[in-house]
């Protein structure tokens, strides 16, 4: 038998409006604000005024397990009752009609032009009964003082008292739902005439009993229905809105506890943002600190579940996928959100020490995650010999192996477990270690900080020490210190071009190096054997003392000094697949394979 998860019916327009102003109709804290224009929210009284269909409502259930912080529809002042449904599709239209027809203050929405505005909506009598004249040209939206003036300031509609209604023949929509007190000051003021009773007659057949008998389709979610099916639910009626994260639906699920997630996320933030000591942190996102959280919640389950004795086969998975995120409860969250935090903060500090200095050399910024998840589990014990140098052999594999590109999530349940017993001194590399290749034919491929291998080969390239060719300082300690440095051309682009070199080969990584913007403008266009010369001269040192520099950077100087960039091409990607080999601990693929 199949297990009803929702049902469908049909209400009564007055029914859920007067259920949306007591309360009983409420919206989940995950929702957005409204904001619907002028011109919709007219287009949808029109329609509702031919009975013409608008769409189907969609409720969950209040009151079950998952519970989510709840608010009244705008314009409610307080809830009288306790919810009874909240609603996940239909925001737009409920507050729309709410505001419009059930309100007793102006609308303030906003114009064509997406200017604030606040009115009244009117619907103009005679127009509405002609069938020549389309419905939608017959709502009229009023100024606030429901005074409509021209350019030269002259009153051209005045509806500002009810007999004023009456003469102009602008019917209220605050008065649709109980129209027999305005029907009757309208026959009254025009004396029981009968050509103004007879358009009355056809106004409330036409249209005021449209608006009473109208009929919303609702589909209601149980109120079992899971956090993580709500939120899959949610996003497949909400095709035209902005994609709901995690961080909201979670914001809005421990609000239900008086727990202010935004404010705290925003606390922990504190400890990295915008200091520049943790620039390599600037781009952790709210999300991804979950993502760590979740890590470390999934991993104590498991653990706790193979320390009971329970079969292993079936223990929790570890993870931080969408689903997983979506389960974690406050107490999860208390546990680790702390750990995670210094586990961040230790992240940014062995990041520093591989010469990772900000988020724009970061090779992945979603390596991160599963690095502090990997320090948060293993505490002190990361400080030891063994787990540093099996931390940094993972992360370098990650980085040069490119294994961080696509689908990551499954990677950081691996890694997590798997990185943990290798810096414990276990026998098996991780995963990530033993699948990661780098081809020596990458090498003429890397050409922009677009790829995570390029800023690694410059972060290895910064752990030489290397020193600015004009200055002699070290660029480590400049990059830190956020000087103009970049990574720029050995042989410049413009001499490469004009000896009509291959592009592919003179604006890869083999031939650009970190220096500063200053010694970058003496190279300019010139031929190295001539920048060397003249970079010598500025620095007041002799050619032995450059060619020291020039080492540290993995550059040959006699191929410089002969402006030979193919043996300088070919000896220098040597030395940098030694230095990649050493970082991955592996030797590389050769280009053949």
């Amino acid at each position: 038998m199949a297990v009803d998860t929702f049902h469908s019916t049909k209400e009564f327009l007055a029914e859920l409006l007067r259920r949306v102003g007591d309360g009983r109709i409420q919206l989940p804290d995950f929702q957005r604000g409204w904001v619907w224009s002028q011109s919709g929210i007219a287009s949808l009284l029109a329609s509702i005024s031919q009975g013409y269909p608008v769409g189907t409502l969609m409720f969950l259930g209040a009151g079950g397990e998952t519970r989510f912080r709840q608010r009244p529809v705008e314009g409610v002042s307080e809830a009288e009752k306790k919810a009874e449904s909240l609603i996940l599709d239909g925001q737009q239209r409920m507050t729309s009609l709410y505001q419009a027809l059930c309100l007793d203050e102006p609308v303030r929405t906003t114009d064509e032009r997406k200017r604030k505005v606040s009115g009244w909506f009117y619907l103009d009598i005679e127009a509405a009964v002609d069938p020549a004249v389309d419905r939608g040209q017959a709502i009229r939206f009023l100024p606030k003082d429901k005074v409509v003036r021209n350019f030269r300031k002259e009153v051209v509609v005045d509806c500002s008292t009810p007999e004023k209604e009456y003469a102009a023949g602008l019917f209220p929509l605050t008065q649709v739902m109980d129209a027999s007190d305005w029907a009757d000051g309208f026959r009254e003021h025009h004396d029981y005439a009968k050509p103004k009773l007879e358009l009355w007659k056809r106004f409330d057949k036409d249209v005021v009993d449209r608006f009473e008998k109208y009929q919303f389709p609702i589909i209601e979610l149980d109120k079992a229905t899971p956090r993580e099916a709500v939120c899959q639910v949610f996003e497949k009626v909400n095709t035209g809105g902005e994609p709901l994260t995690v961080f909201e639906l979670l914001t809005a699920t421990f609000a239900a506890d008086e727990f202010e997630l935004r404010t705290d996320w925003a606390k922990r933030h504190q400890a990295w943002s915008g200091n520049p000591m943790y620039r390599a942190l600037w781009d952790v996102r709210d999300t991804d600190f979950l993502q760590i959280v979740t890590l470390l919640a999934t991993q104590a389950r498991h653990h706790r579940w193979i320390a009971d004795g329970r079969d292993p086969d079936k223990a929790p998975r570890i993870g931080c996928r969408r689903t997983e995120m979506l389960r974690l409860s406050l107490e999860d969250y208390l546990e680790w959100a702390d750990k995670a935090v210094d586990a961040l903060l230790t992240a940014s500090e062995f990041l520093y020490g591989q010469c990772v200095y900000d988020t724009r050399f970061l090779p992945y910024g979603t390596q991160i995650i599963p690095l502090a998840a990997v320090f948060a589990t293993l505490g002190e014990e990361a400080k030891t010999h063994t787990a540093r140098t099996a931390i940094s052999r993972w992360f370098w594999c990650g980085i040069l192996g490119e294994m961080y590109g696509g689908s990551t999530e499954s990677r950081f349940a691996r890694d997590l477990p798997e990185v943990v017993a290798w810096a414990k001194g276990g026998d098996t590399p991780p995963r990530t270690v033993d699948e990661a290749q780098f081809s020596a034919g990458r090498l003429d491929t890397l050409r922009t900080r677009n790829s995570a291998a390029y800023k690694g080969i410059y972060a290895l390239l910064l752990q030489r020490n290397v020193t600015d060719l004009r200055s002699g300082e070290s660029i480590k300690d400049n990059t830190y210190f956020d000087h103009a440095v970049d990574i720029h051309h050995i042989f410049p682009q413009k001499w490469c071009a004009d000896q009509g070199l291959d592009k592919e080969r003179y604006d890869s990584v083999v031939n650009k190096t970190p220096l500063s913007a200053k010694t970058n403008r003496h190279i300019s266009s010139h031929a190295p054997s001539k920048y060397l010369g003249k970079l010598e001269s500025v620095a007041k040192i002799d050619a032995r003392e450059m060619d020291s520099y020039l080492e540290r950077h993995l550059i040959g100087s006699a191929h410089l000094r002969a402006d030979d960039f193919d043996a300088f091409h070919a000896a220098r990607s040597e030395l940098l697949l030694q230095l990649v080999s050493k970082a991955m601990g592996k030797p590389v693929t050769p280009a053949e394979e």
